[in-house]
């Protein structure tokens, strides 16, 4: 098995459930509110590490009691955490997210998160080897990203690409793309697969939510079910699914049994709330 690279944010999650999404100067009583480990790197690190890989991460949060429990958090989740930096002059990024009726919108503040350098993804990737997986998003520096997708594949690592939030600064970076993940949205926000294909992508997979994914490359696309289950929080269900993805993949699966394993932990996560704290662990995946 090869180890897991994954570059990205860490995020203190401020968590509230609601009847519906306010309106412009309205106040609504919410209710089941929780604190959470969150942002999307550090999901789908503690996601490829609890669902059975060996993961490194590489990030900054501020010198903090947020940026304290969230190294904590991956700690306890077996991450190598040896390249998030701490910063002093900046807050661990947070995101405060309400959940009204089976989904989420989700405001981020990216604090430490903006901070995140080239010379931080050097010394992360100088012990990468050959085909171990590098997995990143799109919530620290588009510049750093770039970089570290450039960087690994000249080190021959196998490149995924969580296009989240969407941004089309990351288009010049797609020839060092093996994958990319977006839900439906994103794709939309980067022009469409004829778009990502002539940017140099061989292979998409797209999630759709209760729909289940597609996976398509220029010979055609197939949508794939997800589990039905009773959905109580989608928080994380898509980083879920890519650290369940990279596991499979580090692992020599074809990408399809990859996506299967990916898209079942993502269906389980649905079940709980919270962002790392519904991530389900390798035994309760092959158990379900």
């Amino acid at each position: 098995m090869k180890n897991i690279y994954v570059l990205g944010s860490l995020n203190t999650d401020l968590c509230i459930e609601s009847p519906c999404v306010p309106k412009k100067g309205e106040t609504i009583i919410g209710s089941n509110f929780i604190i959470n480990g969150g942002g999307k790197g550090a999901n789908q690190a503690t996601a490829a590490s609890k669902l059975g890989g060996k993961v490194f991460m590489c990030g900054a949060v501020g010198k903090d009691g947020f940026g304290e429990t969230l190294l904590s958090n991956l700690k306890t989740a077996q991450v190598n955490v040896d390249c998030v930096k701490k910063i002093a002059d900046a807050p661990t990024g947070t995101a405060v997210i309400i959940l009204s009726q089976n989904d989420n919108r989700i405001i981020i503040d990216k604090g430490a998160n903006a901070f995140v350098s080239k010379e931080d993804v050097d010394r992360f990737l100088t012990s990468a080897s050959e085909n171990d997986v590098f997995l990143v998003q799109l919530e620290t520096p588009i510049e750093t990203v770039g970089y570290g997708l450039q960087r690994a594949k000249e080190k021959g690592m196998f490149t995924i690409l969580n296009p989240a939030p969407a941004n089309e600064d990351i288009i010049p970076y797609l020839k060092y793309v093996d994958l990319i993940t977006p839900n439906e949205t994103e794709m939309e926000i980067l022009g469409g697969k004829e778009r990502l294909f002539d940017s140099g992508i061989t292979k998409i997979v797209t999630t759709l939510g209760g729909n289940g994914y597609e996976i398509c490359d220029k010979n055609g696309a197939t949508v794939y079910p997800c589990i039905d289950v009773s959905v109580v929080d989608t928080t994380a269900a898509g980083d879920t699914l890519c650290g369940g993805l990279a596991v499979y993949l580090s692992r020599g699966e074809s990408l399809e049994k990859a996506c299967e394993y990916g898209s079942k932990a993502a269906s389980i996560a649905c079940t709980k709330k919270g962002a790392q704290l519904s991530i389900p662990t390798e035994k309760e995946v092959n158990e379900f």
